[in-house]
């Protein structure tokens, strides 16, 4: 169970870099009713190292967990929008789009695990 924690640590890392290396990626999920795209997903970037940095340390994990876990709430919409952008030009990936909706509940079940 310890490995699975620095796994999880590391995909937030990893994801909330990508949100400064390639933002157009994140920006083109973002619903149209939330505004500053670019600075939204600069924030969510950060939100994201910042959980993933807070699961590392025992004294700090469980509010890495609970921190994951509101993360994940709020970037539903975004995988949301990003399968209805896909359903609409009829991409070819739209199914993987629509899979990755319920792996929001992975998610939340996994940082679930790291509550104390």
């Amino acid at each position: 169970m310890i490995y699975s924690k620095f796994v999880l640590s590391f995909l937030l890392i990893f994801a909330g870099i990508m949100h400064f290396v390639k933002p157009q990626i994140f920006i083109k999920i973002m619903p149209s009713y939330i505004p500053f795209h670019l600075q939204v997903v600069y924030i969510s970037g950060l939100f994201e190292i910042l959980c993933g940095l807070l699961l590392i340390f025992p004294q700090t994990q469980n509010l890495g967990a609970n921190l994951s876990i509101l993360l994940f709430f709020l970037v539903f919409p975004a995988n949301v929008e990003m399968a209805k952008n896909f359903y609409q030009i009829h991409h070819k990936y739209f199914w993987l789009t629509v899979l990755r909706l319920p792996l929001q509940i992975v998610l939340i079940w996994w940082a679930y695990q790291f509550r104390k």
